[in-house]
């Protein structure tokens, strides 16, 4: 049986089944994915809101016409429905981690004011929430929705917040859909580790919000494409269930911080720059194209970002996965992250290497 990936990309504001037409919602980061299904010989349909060249640089290169490029509009339910066609199962991986936005003319002095695009509620509930309505719809036969491991309403992040928001929209319009929850992914187009090497290059410094005291737990973006790829093997064993993925080891920003830092031999400075000052900050950094500081990241990084619960506490619970229950083995960052940000070093990764200069 031929199976079909289509993906929707929603790269313009930023920021995968053997038997199974399957539509995938992401922004061009998570396209680990689409390798994963490729390799897996299924069909892919990528979605962007764009022209074709915006995608260009994840035309894969086993495309044997199992790449297809579709354009679509997240605020244009019609759109949805033409590229969404008789799709099997449809996962949305539709994120943002800032508020886009245009400078416009106003009336009164100083006659130019700040439009937002596509706002976090937009992106993490609003969008979503409209899939899940069009799947319901047009009877698609599963729904697979990533949301993240902070979701929470009580959470100080305004994207964590409203990433529960749209997981219990989600779950009132389609009982029976699957939530992904990843801790921070990190893989090579990731906005986690490469934002320390980024912060050393660009800034020539790293400023960590309180220390970088707080913990995180991140997961490797192949892991977590497993994960979903298990799903869509088998749609109806993991109705309405919840898969929580994340890493075999913690850490604080700190502890990352050094980590980039001996990989990429930058020998920045690292220092705590507390909550207020960060926050104030980040109001000015927003405003630089692609920004890698941002308010809500600060809020983000002054919480522990992990898993809900213990091992002990995951393997004594059967109503929460893992992707060991899933026969998927999590990946050690030290094992993954040399692989890109060597490319980070003065003078680049082969600069050392005789022959070359």
């Amino acid at each position: 049986m031929r199976c079909y990936l289509v993906v929707l990309a929603y790269i313009a504001v930023f920021f995968y089944m053997s038997g199974v037409k399957c539509l995938m919602l992401a922004h061009n980061a998570d396209f680990d994915a689409i390798i994963q299904t490729g390799a897996n010989g299924y069909m892919a349909y990528l979605g962007n809101r764009g022209d074709e060249m915006e995608m260009r640089h994840i035309r894969l290169s086993f495309d044997l016409g199992r790449t297809r490029f579709v354009c679509y509009s997240p605020r244009d339910r019609e759109s949805i429905k033409d590229v969404i066609a008789d799709a099997d199962v449809v996962v949305n991986m539709v994120g943002k981690y800032y508020e886009s936005g245009q400078p416009v003319q106003t009336e009164k002095f100083p006659y130019v004011g700040w439009q937002t695009n596509y706002s976090y509620h937009d992106a993490n509930v609003k969008i979503p929430q409209a899939l899940a309505e069009i799947c319901k719809e047009m009877q698609v036969d599963h729904f697979i929705h990533v949301s993240s491991a902070s979701a929470a309403p009580d959470a100080k992040s305004e994207w964590s917040r409203t990433k529960y928001e749209g997981e219990q929209a989600v779950k009132e319009i389609y009982p029976w859909a699957t939530i992904i929850r990843p801790t921070q992914l990190f893989g090579k187009q990731d906005r986690f580790l490469n934002w320390f090497a980024r912060m050393a290059q660009w800034y020539r410094m790293v400023p960590l919000v309180d220390g970088g005291k707080k913990l995180t737990q991140p997961v490797w973006v192949a892991d977590v494409a497993k994960t979903i790829l298990r799903v869509c093997d088998d749609p109806t064993k993991y109705e309405g269930k919840r898969i929580d993925c994340f890493g075999p080891n913690d850490y604080t920003y700190m502890e990352l911080a050094k980590f980039v830092n001996d990989i990429t031999e930058r020998d920045m400075r690292m220092f705590n720059l507390p909550h207020y000052y960060y926050s104030k900050l980040a109001q000015v950094l927003q405003n630089t194209r692609d920004p890698l500081v941002i308010p809500d990241l600060v809020e983000l990084w002054s919480e522990d970002f992990l898993p809900q619960m213990t091992a002990e506490e995951y393997k004594a619970q059967t109503e929460i996965l893992t992707m060991e229950n899933m026969g998927i083995k999590a990946t050690p960052l030290e094992k993954e992250a040399f692989d890109w940000l060597h490319f980070y070093r003065v003078g680049g990764h082969f600069f050392r290497v005789s022959g070359y200069h």
